[in-house]
């Protein structure tokens, strides 16, 4: 069975996030238990197993997404990694259109780059929790909720300094939210080539700290459309890896954009 690493939302190998990636001939899934194992073997933010549809249907794969301790409801990196092997592999071509547990979602490959069509998350504000600034380690402007597709809390913070300077105490964050915790600040510098910077920390699915989060920009998008009175804008999430993420909200959809570059392509051994 192949197996493929994918760096997501970066156009050189060693930056953005990487996803593990098994397209499966089978008309199903494996066993829940086998799935989570090869996601705890390949130890990245998230594996990705997709297998394909019948002709004439909603969508043209089922998509599912484990993390090294559990599965998700959405995914961003991985699935613009999915897309990308499809589209590399000619598997695929234009629009591939997936079946998740967060619904129907759309991955059209163009010349600059491939273009997911994820639902926008309800952002509603949030009482910030007495502890969080002690956990995150600077003090939180404002906090909105982000609905139950993603299940985070946003925190806006004073500058895009005060983000990249973040040392937080991850197991702390745990207790502020059903996944983890977006930090968020406008950009700094006007040239610079985005809008607004982030860093996403999911303590409580096994990741300390997220290197590109698509599903976080579901989020952020909206939150800084508003702000900046703009639908197209473009994030940068500083990790150590880094990785730019183009965003277009429209109404109740958000379009990501970015690349991808496969690393590693093997074979899985252990079979279902």
């Amino acid at each position: 069975m192949r197996i493929r690493i994918v760096d997501a939302f970066t156009d050189r190998p060693f930056a953005g996030n990487p996803a593990g990636v098994l397209l499966l001939d089978s008309a199903g899934f494996p066993d829940d238990a086998w799935l989570q194992r090869v996601a705890a073997e390949v130890n990245l933010s998230e594996t990705a197993f997709a297998h394909p549809l019948p002709p004439g249907g909603d969508a043209d794969w089922a998509l599912r997404w484990f993390t090294p301790a559990t599965e998700v409801d959405m995914c961003g990196h991985a699935t613009l990694a999915t897309a990308h092997v499809l589209h590399t592999t000619a598997a695929a071509a234009g629009t591939v259109r997936f079946a998740a547990r967060c619904g129907i979602l759309a991955a059209t490959a163009h010349d600059d780059g491939i273009t997911l069509d994820f639902p926008t998350s309800p952002l509603t504000p949030a009482a910030v929790p007495d502890a969080l600034a002690a956990a995150l380690g600077a003090p939180v402007l404002a906090a909105l909720d982000t609905g139950r597709h993603i299940g985070d809390l946003l925190v806006e913070l004073a500058d895009e300094r005060t983000v990249r300077a973040l040392r937080p105490d991850t197991a702390a964050l745990a207790a502020h939210s059903e996944r983890g915790i977006i930090a968020t600040a406008p950009a700094e510098d006007p040239g610079a080539p985005y809008d607004y910077v982030s860093r996403c920390f999911f303590p409580r699915v096994g990741i300390d700290e997220d290197p590109v989060t698509g599903s976080a920009h579901t989020a952020l998008a909206p939150f800084w459309s508003a702000r900046l009175g703009r639908s197209a804008l473009t994030g940068f999430q500083a990790s150590a890896r880094g990785g730019l993420v183009r965003t277009e909200v429209r109404g109740e959809r958000t379009l990501l954009t970015g690349r991808a570059v496969t690393v590693i392509d093997g074979e899985l051994l252990a079979s279902p």
